[in-house]
């Protein structure tokens, strides 16, 4: 994807372009000149502070490593306390209180530690955005309302800054996201380590982004007044058109490959159309609720809601719907005038207790800055009725279950990936610090452009 798009002049403002295509001559007042050099420099010099992360990559694991007498936090049974974890070949091989490893293993002591998996953002912009502010390094949106081709995998930066300082505070793995148009592209659950985006990929186009409509509840005064018919269903036109075109297109391809070119953004919607990805809806309002589930119904489309600030008006569609809800944050206002003052931090509980699938996302101002949050913003949900253990399994297991990689990640258990983190105290509590990480086996580098300036600045007031 690349964000800097070639703006279109107008005929009658050409002669005051520095380049006229007519005579391939430079029509540029000396005074601009050197302006246009001043601007040159200026932004040379700004180039150097775009520049990769410090971080080396973990190297693969070369032998078994066991950490022992930690308090296990297994996400998908119960807690294990003073007990040992083995894992080697970057898979976790044997839990336990009293567990065999062999004689070469590397021994950690967790004494009064705690292990984790590997924290699970399922919502963001990281590896995509470096500087909200600086236009040159946000690379999220594709020109265009309809971008079904695009590949959010693809644009992932593997030496984001940003990176590091997420990995550091246990956020290990995140579902990045293009954004822009009606339909933004497939979106990418990467894993936070690694030197290129394809290393980093544990599964790309897990779900076809879509930025829902707004629908006004009712006409305004200047459509009554002017007899002009709610244009409400015009703005859902172009995805039926899109759905319309990948059916007939995915007929000619089936029976006549040989004389049905390729289209690659009708391709890559066939997926969505057979039912092996779903539409990530983002979507808050009820009336945007409501008619997102009515056309996957429609159409016979999976759908996973994201955001879904008023989901607890449409409890019983969502369910009836099998529709699994991504709470894109808890620090946020509320969306509606006469909603509580608590609304999104007690939204995870209500679904919770409605029996709705659902995990949380740190998504917000400052996304992929802010990925680090991600255990805060479910810690706000225990504040609001959800259980620790319910507020864990939310941005652990139930991510990876709601994205289809539950099988290698997401919970300790035999079998899995060793992408795990060891703390000092609770993940859910500010103090606690990630003493060491691991992403399928592999030990991580903790150190950041934070941990850096903290180093730096400690320096300076010690000498």
């Amino acid at each position: 994807m690349n964000t800097n798009i070639i703006r279109q002049t107008p005929a009658t403002s050409r002669k005051c372009l520095p380049w006229n295509p007519r005579n391939c001559s430079l029509r540029l007042p000396l005074r601009h000149v050197f302006a246009t050099v001043a601007t040159t420099f200026a932004i040379a010099s700004f180039l150097p502070t775009l520049k990769a992360s410090d971080q080396i990559p973990g190297a693969p694991q070369k032998r078994p490593i066991v950490i022992r007498n930690a308090t296990l936090h297994t996400i998908s049974g119960d807690i294990m306390e003073n007990a040992s974890l083995l894992f080697q070949d970057g898979k976790i091989t044997a839990m336990g209180v009293n567990i065999a490893f062999p004689g070469d293993a590397e021994t950690m002591d967790a004494n009064g530690q705690h292990v984790y998996p590997g924290l699970m953002d399922s919502y963001s912009s990281i590896g995509l955005i470096e500087i909200d502010s600086i236009r040159a390094s946000i690379d999220t949106t594709e020109t265009g309302n309809l971008n079904p081709n695009v590949r959010a995998a693809v644009a992932f930066n593997p030496d984001s800054e940003a990176i590091p300082v997420a990995r550091s505070n246990g956020v290990l793995s995140s579902v990045i996201v293009p954004n822009g148009g009606l339909v933004a592209g497939r979106s990418a659950v990467m894993m936070l380590d690694g030197w290129t985006w394809e290393g980093m990929t544990i599964k790309a186009d897990v779900g076809m982004v879509v930025t829902w409509p707004r629908f006004a509840a009712t006409r305004s005064r200047f459509q009554r007044e002017a007899a002009e018919p709610n244009n409400d269903s015009d703005r859902l036109g172009p995805m039926h058109e899109l759905l319309r075109e990948v059916k007939a297109y995915t007929v000619a391809r089936k029976s006549a490959p040989q004389d049905q070119p390729i289209d690659l953004r009708l391709e890559a919607m066939r997926p969505v159309v057979e039912g092996k990805m779903p539409m990530m809806v983002m979507a808050n309002s009820v009336k945007q609720i409501q008619t997102a589930i009515a056309f996957a119904k429609q159409y016979e489309l999976k759908m996973i809601l994201v955001g879904g600030a008023d989901a607890m008006h449409c409890v019983n569609l969502i369910k009836e719907a099998k529709v699994p809800v991504v709470v894109s944050s808890t620090y946020r206002l509320p969306t509606r005038h006469d909603a509580a003052y608590d609304e999104a931090y007690a939204l995870p509980a209500e679904l919770q207790a409605s029996g709705i699938p659902f995990c949380i996302a740190g998504d917000g101002r400052f996304g992929a800055s802010n990925v680090r949050n991600l255990p805060y913003h479910a810690a706000s949900a225990v504040a609001f009725g959800l259980t620790q253990e319910q507020a864990l399994r939310a941005i652990t297991l139930s991510p990876a279950e709601i994205f289809g990689v539950s099988e290698q990640m997401g919970s300790l258990s035999v079998g899995k990936d060793a992408t795990i983190i060891v703390t000092d105290g609770n993940i859910l509590e500010t103090p606690t610090q990630v003493l060491k990480a691991f992403i399928q086996g592999r030990a991580v580098d903790l150190s950041s452009k934070h941990t850096q300036l903290n180093d730096k600045y400690t320096a300076k007031y010690k000498q």
